[in-house]
């Protein structure tokens, strides 16, 4: 099935762009980037005009560009090759570019001599940094390799976020939703149910595309679950494709696999000697920094008590990690799929699973993680900023306790505090603190970029 991916939009916004640049495309494995750019954008906006190079496996591409690094002669070697005249109405699209890096370098040539034509390039960011670290220390691949620092846009995919997947699992429902929010209406008992039971299908299954894909396809948890160990063991085989120290991808895998148990513990902190006994925190900065750069963990920083603007960590050897989907973040806890599935069995989730759920959502927007710790066990799981404030977020299942509100305030002045849950909209004046339902984070989060918190505000109001 063709499923919507909102990333569709920024693509589309690039090829009718007056400035464009060629494309450079980020992402974690198996997110759905070739999916995207060839079997949707390409397909659909340039029928029968585009070219696709796999660098995996189109050998002899590839060593043409090692010994030609000259964007005139790329349109050329294609145009024979592929039998098609290339022009501003033929799309380039080159895959997994960090096995020909030239390709890289060729970008900025494009964006100057041949810019008329749109590009796009698809790259593993850890394994392009690796192959320019090894070149600075005289490694590997001699070939002069140039980053196109200014000549090109960049989009980085991300797995599904719930919006995408509800949209995709239940299409009238995702309406009935989104009509309610943009009404400024409160969700129904049984529209908030039924949500409520869609975003516990999220969380279970998470938004890998070929995951969403086989469970929506087939209705079985089980099925996708399989998927889900597949691409699971993948992205730790991968890891030996890093080309880093040997002891850098071993710990890159044992941190990749001891998230849910790190952060699972009382403080969360990821604690080093739980990956390895005697260890210190600077041998697991380079294996986190590569686990970041492939998408797959994202890290939020401690800020303690009071909070200043632009936000920065209070303390570097204090972070939190977790995992860039959800659905791989459940699967590694082990925990018993029918716990998501039965309503009385989600009382015993922890809440680590909602944390890990809006830090990934959070991070899909383009957010960088923060979380607060005040006196004593007071703390909130994120801190965003807002138009030179800034906002604090509790995410609990249920209702929550007013200390660390009340710790916060004594520290910093309050405009309004989020609580995520499953409850539904609601607004306490008193207090500051607006309620919105777990379904809701992504319109919550196009309401904070847009920088209409206001109206969210008075729709909370109106809704209590």
């Amino acid at each position: 099935m063709n499923m919507y991916r909102k990333y569709i939009e920024n693509l589309i916004e690039w090829k009718n762009s007056h400035n464009r640049k060629p494309l450079m495309v980020w992402g974690a494995r198996q997110v759905g980037k070739t999916y995207l750019i060839k079997e949707i954008f390409a397909k659909e906006y340039f029928p029968n005009k585009y070219i696709y190079v796999d660098c995996r496996t189109e050998r002899s591409f590839v060593d043409y560009c090692m010994e030609h690094v000259n964007a005139k002669e790329i349109i050329e070697y294609l145009s024979l090759d592929k039998d098609m005249v290339i022009d501003k109405d033929t799309l380039l699209i080159f895959d997994e570019a960090q096995e020909c890096l030239p390709i890289i370098t060729l970008m900025k040539y494009f964006c100057q001599d041949f810019k008329e034509i749109p590009v796009i390039v698809t790259g593993s960011m850890v394994r392009i940094k690796i192959q320019r670290e090894n070149r600075k220390r005289g490694l590997g691949n001699k070939d002069k390799f140039l980053f196109p620092v200014g000549k090109i846009n960049q989009l980085t995919i991300y797995p599904m976020n719930f919006e995408e997947f509800l949209l995709n699992r239940n299409k009238q429902l995702y309406d009935s939703v989104l009509t309610a929010y943009k009404n400024n209406k409160i969700c129904g008992e049984l529209i908030h149910n039924k949500a409520l039971e869609v975003f516990y299908e999220y969380l279970l299954i998470g938004g890998m595309p070929e995951v969403v894909d086989t469970f929506i396809e087939t209705d079985s948890y089980q099925k996708a679950r399989e998927t889900l160990k597949d691409l699971y063991d993948n992205y730790l085989a991968d890891m030996d494709l890093y080309q880093a120290s040997t002891e850098t991808i071993v710990r890159s895998k044992k941190i990749f696999e001891n998230i849910y148990t790190q952060l699972n513990k009382e403080s969360k902190n990821f604690k080093v000697s739980l990956i390895e006994k005697d260890a210190k925190s600077r041998n697991m900065r380079s294996p986190i920094d590569w686990l970041e750069l492939a998408y797959l963990i994202n890290k939020a920083s401690l800020i303690k008590e009071n909070v200043t603007i632009p936000l920065i960590d209070s303390d570097e050897s204090l972070y939190r990690l977790y995992l860039s989907d959800i659905g791989i973040f459940s699967y590694q806890s082990r925990i018993n799929a029918t716990t998501f599935i039965d309503k009385k069995a989600r009382n015993s989730l922890s809440g680590i699973f909602f944390e890990n759920y809006v830090a990934s959502e959070l991070v899909k927007a383009g957010y960088k993680l923060f979380y607060w710790k005040g006196k004593g066990n007071s703390e909130f799981e994120f801190i965003i900023e807002y138009d030179s404030t800034v906002i604090p977020i509790d995410v609990k299942k249920s209702r929550g306790s007013l200390d660390s509100l009340d710790k916060f305030k004594n520290h910093n002045k309050l405009f309004v505090a989020i609580k995520i849950s499953e409850n539904k909209y609601g607004y306490d004046v008193n207090n500051k603190i607006l309620t919105v339902p777990f379904y809701y984070v992504p319109f919550l989060i196009h309401t904070l970029q847009n920088g209409e918190i206001n109206g969210l505000i008075n729709m909370g109001n109106m809704c209590s």
